[in-house]
């Protein structure tokens, strides 16, 4: 099993100063590269403070012009806010200027609050269609000239300029629901799963998910590459978890208020709703963040990966952004580059993060 990297910029409150933000986050990627992380992701959000990512490409290119192996993904690009033509030339300018390191990944994207701003209020439940068109017009254009006539894009002969640099960039679908994983699987794409912060049956049903996909595929299909994420942070002592979940618990509440546009947005930074009153709030309960997210110690943190990479995970995405001080954040990419990823080693050697 191999390891990526999501890492947002993001404030908590005004105080912070982006330069610090920018600073910290490029700090991290290099620090993930040096320790032999696969891929660092970038997301697509707008308009909020605790994800700071107008255009995935640009920050993916500003990591790029910063580190040499590392290879850079979306995570991923929404396809209701965007052109397919746009997206595949700037997808493709990406894979050139960083010498053929882009993973593009694509997604539907999730807060309604975003689709009533950038995608004239369509619901955020019925945009799955809009990832199902758009992707083989952006494999298309790669290749050549397309003339499209669809349900949400249409457009004279065109093509993609530049071209990639690889000549077929891998391609990641953020899946959850069958018919996602179904299409991913007929398509030749990887897969990204996020169990949020459910318990391990949830991850369990993903995997089942994608293992009846493949058995109604055509035979010969090939099998794609199956990734999850989980919040993450590895602490030396095991009664060092607070400051870990205390941070994921206030993002909580900032993700269901934009999930279902429960309170205000402030310049930005969007209202806590009261976890206490969800339905389901035993989602968010301590000693269930605790046991669910890839919280612990290096051991604790080791036994809950090996689970992972005994269900058949080729990838685990590290996420980092959710809060957490920025000091923290970097002891708790040292300790698991150091003390978690050797346990996951194919070979000896791998390098360690210089203090």
């Amino acid at each position: 099993m191999k390891f990526s990297l999501a890492i947002n910029l993001e404030r908590m409150n005004p105080s912070t100063d982006m330069r610090d933000v920018m600073r910290h986050t490029l700090d991290m990627v290099q620090m993930a590269e040096r320790g032999g992380f696969e891929i660092a992701w970038a997301a697509e959000h707008h308009a909020i403070e605790m994800t700071i990512a107008p255009n995935p490409f640009q920050i993916l290119g500003w990591w790029g012009s910063h580190t040499s192996t590392i290879r850079l993904g979306t995570a991923v690009v929404v396809a209701p806010y965007w052109h397919p033509i746009r997206v595949a030339g700037e997808a493709a300018m990406l894979d050139l200027l960083t010498n053929g390191r882009l993973e593009f990944g694509i997604g539907c994207g999730a807060y309604q609050r975003e689709f009533n701003r950038m995608a004239g209020g369509v619901k955020a439940q019925e945009s799955v269609p809009y990832m199902l068109e758009m992707l083989p017009l952006v494999k298309q254009l790669w290749q050549g000239d397309v003339e499209h006539h669809g349900k949400y894009w249409s457009f004279p002969k065109a093509t993609s300029t530049p071209k990639p640099l690889q000549k077929n960039p891998p391609i990641w679908v953020a899946a959850r629901n069958p018919v996602s994983f179904d299409w991913a699987v007929a398509n030749d794409c990887n897969i990204m799963t996020w169990a949020m912060t459910r318990d391990f049956h949830e991850v369990e049903t993903y995997k089942q998910r994608f293992e009846d996909s493949l058995a109604k595929a055509p035979a010969g299909t090939k099998r794609p590459r199956l990734s999850t994420m989980r919040h993450t942070g590895v602490y030396a002592r095991a009664d060092d978890w607070e400051p870990y979940v205390n941070s994921m618990r206030r993002v909580a509440g900032q993700f269901e208020n934009l999930f279902r546009e429960l309170g205000d947005v402030d310049n930005g930074f969007p209202e806590q709703v009261d976890l206490a009153a969800l339905e389901h709030r035993a989602e968010y309960d301590a000693d269930m963040l605790r046991t669910n997210l890839m919280f612990g110690t290096p051991d604790e943190v080791i036994a809950k990966l090996k689970r992972y990479e005994a269900l058949g995970f080729d990838n685990f995405i590290y996420y980092a952004s959710y809060g957490l001080p920025m000091e923290l954040q970097r002891k708790s990419l040292k300790l698991f580059v150091d003390e978690v990823m050797p346990a996951f080693a194919e070979r000896p050697g791998l390098k360690r993060v210089a203090e």
